[in-house]
């Protein structure tokens, strides 16, 4: 990007109020909270502008804000971000949302602060941030900055030379004609179009006799989004659908579906500021709005497998990238924290380079001896050490694709080192299983299972099954014709 990310919209604070829960109020079947403890984070535009700082990029987050107790806070939280914070004139508190929770799931939410937007025209250090922006993401929060009419007509002149995502709030300000893409989610696309039928009118969609009960999810979605092009002069409408991923239209033709990776979901609090975040930035590097809403859709998968804003947030700055993937990491939590203490993780490991039967019956025999299977699989230059100079056939994206499709595999690893010693140490499986010709004390990872009392167990291979023999017997026909 040349100039920086502006993300423009209503910071609010958040903080997750947590404790445990182990008795209910005598007076009232409700749970009682002990240990309390408090954990503040950015929210709203001030969270999307915190992820698009975290990825590397220069941001400059303007946003009205209050000079309370609970401003003041969230301006500590920003600045070790790195971005650039231009302070707009507001007029009441700090909007504060206080989510009560335990066990890791929210019990009750407590919002105050009636903080909005109070100026007439942009202040010079906002003039200044919007001069050369690579790109714009308006986070609406409905607190009436969308309405102000000098960031009105400056987000209009905007969008006709830069791409200027849009992500809308029910009661903010319709977005400005010409922005690239809007992502407002199922339910508020829902309250944004025309009822089924009417819509149905408007776009062409579906045929007059076709009652609105026969439609599918996507074909309504889709209809929803060409109608909301057209109603904003948009170039695009994705409307994003939680664990199913979004629907893009471009007001015309079919729909573009677009899905999510399976993941465990442990708070889907700030998805949808993810998502938006990745789209702008992706968007403003040159991508393709195909391309961007793809990624933003598989960002902010892993963004909730890792535990949503409360999870990726650290005082700290942007998580350490020397872990094992996201999903492998929320898989071994949930089992780890089920309520009986009894879950048990399973992990095992190759190349899978051609997967084959043998492949399948091994990890399914894994997947029965406990609660989740994470495969740790062989870089492209691991395979290569290990399998010489022609492999591997399938390059490790493509492999990690096929796993990851498989109903018994929960997770995937990708590790670069000769053995998967340091991603089990992260990991910490109960059981490390592998299949093939071995015997248990030959196993090399046995010894590291050792460390933390896991055990390492061979299952029965399937005989005549190899990579190896697939790639024979595929090159020997076409060998023999040349004779």
């Amino acid at each position: 990007m040349s100039g920086p990310l502006v993300v423009i919209g209503d910071a609010l604070l958040d903080v997750d109020v947590i404790g445990r829960a182990q008795r209910l109020c005598p007076d009232a079947p409700v749970p009682v909270l002990d240990e309390l403890t408090e954990q503040p984070r950015p929210g709203g535009a001030a969270l999307a502008a915190a992820l698009a700082a975290d990825d590397g990029n220069d941001v400059v987050l303007i946003t009205p804000l209050g000079d309370d107790e609970a401003g003041e806070q969230l301006r500590a939280l920003l600045e070790p971000r790195g971005l650039r914070l231009v302070a707009l004139p507001q007029q009441g508190g700090t909007v504060v949302k206080r989510r009560v929770r335990s066990g890791g799931q929210s019990l009750l939410r407590l919002d105050s602060g009636g903080g909005r937007a109070h100026l007439d025209a942009l202040p010079s250090a906002a003039e200044e941030a919007l001069s050369d922006p690579s790109g714009v993401l308006v986070s609406d929060y409905g607190r009436g900055l969308t309405a102000v009419a000098a960031v009105r007509d400056r987000l209009t002149e905007l969008a006709r030379t830069v791409p200027v995502v849009w992500d809308p709030h029910p009661r903010g300000s319709r977005p400005v004609p010409g922005v690239r893409l809007v992502t407002p989610n199922a339910a508020e696309a829902a309250a944004f179009a025309l009822p089924p039928a009417d819509t149905d009118r408007a776009t062409g969609a579906a045929g007059a006799a076709a009652a609105p009960s026969a439609r599918t999810d996507v074909a309504l979605h889709g209809a929803r989004a060409a109608q909301l092009v057209h109603r904003w002069q948009a170039h695009a409408v994705a409307i994003t659908r939680g664990s199913e991923g979004a629907v893009l239209s471009h007001g015309h033709g079919s729909p573009m579906v677009l899905l999510a990776p399976s993941v465990q979901c442990l708070d889907p609090c700030g998805a949808g500021d993810r998502f938006a975040a990745t789209a702008a930035q992706l968007l403003a590097t040159g991508a393709v709005t195909s391309e961007a809403v793809q990624r933003a859709v598989d960002s902010a998968a892993v963004f909730v497998a890792c535990g949503g804003a409360a999870g990726v947030l650290q005082p700290s700055g942007p998580p350490r990238d020397d872990t094992p993937e996201p999903s492998a990491v929320a898989v071994v939590r949930r089992v780890r924290e089920r309520p009986d203490g009894a879950g048990a993780v399973v992990a095992t490991g190759g190349c899978f380079d051609l997967l084959h039967a043998g492949h399948v019956a091994s990890l399914r025999a894994a997947r029965r001896l406990g609660d989740c299977l994470v495969v740790c699989v062989n870089s492209d230059a691991s395979t290569r050490r290990l399998k010489g100079p022609t492999r591997p056939l399938v390059p490790a994206a493509d492999r990690v694709r096929v796993l990851e499709a498989l109903e018994c595999v929960d997770a995937v690893v990708v590790f670069d080192e000769d053995t998967p010693a340091d991603a089990l140490r992260e990991l910490r499986p109960d059981i490390w299983a592998k299949g093939g010709d071995y015997e248990a004390q030959d196993l090399p990872e046995a010894a590291v299972l050792e460390e933390w009392g896991g055990q390492a167990v061979v299952l029965p291979y399937l005989a005549g099954r190899s990579t190896t023999r697939l790639v024979e017997s595929a090159v020997a026909p076409s060998t023999e014709g040349r004779h």
